[in-house]
């Protein structure tokens, strides 16, 4: 259970989750041909799992001090697992991870598509070594490395099926891939601020330059109910361009009680938010968002096919 936990499973669900959520309620339901079979699909979710699981690893080992500081009742390394088995664990992870990946790229005949594998797994690496502490640059790290677990679904499964007879089709769905990984880039970059505001006392200890930490935690909250407002506007103009303009109303209700709702809580709790605990559950928040904006996909196909058949 202790590796469990050092490796955060709850994240790794919901990141599986979402990977299989788009090829089975999204791809699969469309009349379109995959390069990937079950089984080597199943082994794409594993190896982004393993990547991630991997840079939470070392994220933990590398931040120990900061975390005595933030959050002293869930360390792990050092305390329960030592920090030798740890890298252990973190090189085990990594090079199946990246070894799965060089399986898959030559599967579907573009071994050079290894890199990305290889470019992740050493993102996550800088980000724990490096990157976390440079002003605004750790969050987008993050939230792009979210959003490219969408991507590369596309570019493994989609991409390699593609040919002149169904370009165009193709092109829609990953456009569609594309603006789900806008979606999930913009959100965890907001929740990855608001996590910078819950931990900035222990940040400003360890000497860390984060958005809270420059401007201040009021300041910062401006910020982020800007960019969740800026956010909150797209998502509007979304449903309304795309779903309402399509017929799609149970999308429509789905989208605005499960995505724009909390969005809409998140804001008004941000501007006066000051505690730990108050950032904490702002984040939590942001999850769910991100967790029911994803599972959306699934819906917007049924309520497609629910409108076919009628």
């Amino acid at each position: 259970m202790k590796y469990l936990k050092l490796i955060r499973y709850q994240n790794l669900l919901l990141l599986a989750f979402m990977q299989l959520i788009f090829r089975y309620g999204f791809l699969k339901l469309q009349d379109i041909p995959l390069a990937l079979n079950h089984f080597q699909y199943g082994l794409l979710v594993l190896s982004t799992v393993l990547i991630a699981a991997a840079g939470y690893v070392i994220n933990d080992i590398l931040d120990q001090e900061t975390d005595y500081d933030n959050r002293p009742n869930s360390i792990i390394v050092g305390k329960t697992i030592s920090e030798k088995a740890a890298y252990n664990f973190y090189f085990i992870l990594n090079i199946t991870g990246v070894g799965i990946g060089f399986y898959l790229s030559n599967v579907i005949q573009r071994p050079s598509f290894t890199g990305a594998f290889i470019i992740i797994s050493a993102t996550l690496y800088m980000y724990a070594t490096s990157l976390k502490q440079m002003l605004l640059i750790g969050n987008i790290i993050v939230a792009l490395l979210l959003s490219f677990s969408v991507l590369i679904i596309g570019l493994f499964d989609l991409l390699p099926a593609t040919y002149d007879g169904n370009r165009a089709e193709m092109g829609i769905l990953f456009s569609m891939l594309i603006d789900y990984a806008v979606f999930a880039f913009i959100i965890n970059l907001i929740r990855e601020i608001v996590k910078d505001m819950e931990d900035v006392e222990g940040d400003y200890n360890q000497g860390m330059s984060t958005l809270p930490i420059a401007l201040g935690v009021i300041k910062t909250s401006r910020v982020v109910f800007g960019l969740a407002n800026f956010s909150t506007l797209i998502l509007f103009w979304y449903i309304n361009t795309y779903l309402m303009g399509n017929a799609l109303y149970f999308a429509v209700i789905y989208g605005f009680i499960f995505v724009v709702a909390p969005m809409i809580f998140f804001m008004i709790k941000i501007w006066n938010a000051k505690s730990k605990e108050e950032f904490h559950l702002l984040s939590t928040v942001l999850k769910w968002v991100i967790f029911f904006g994803i599972l959306s996909v699934l819906v917007i196909n049924l309520n497609i096919h629910y409108n076919a058949k009628g």
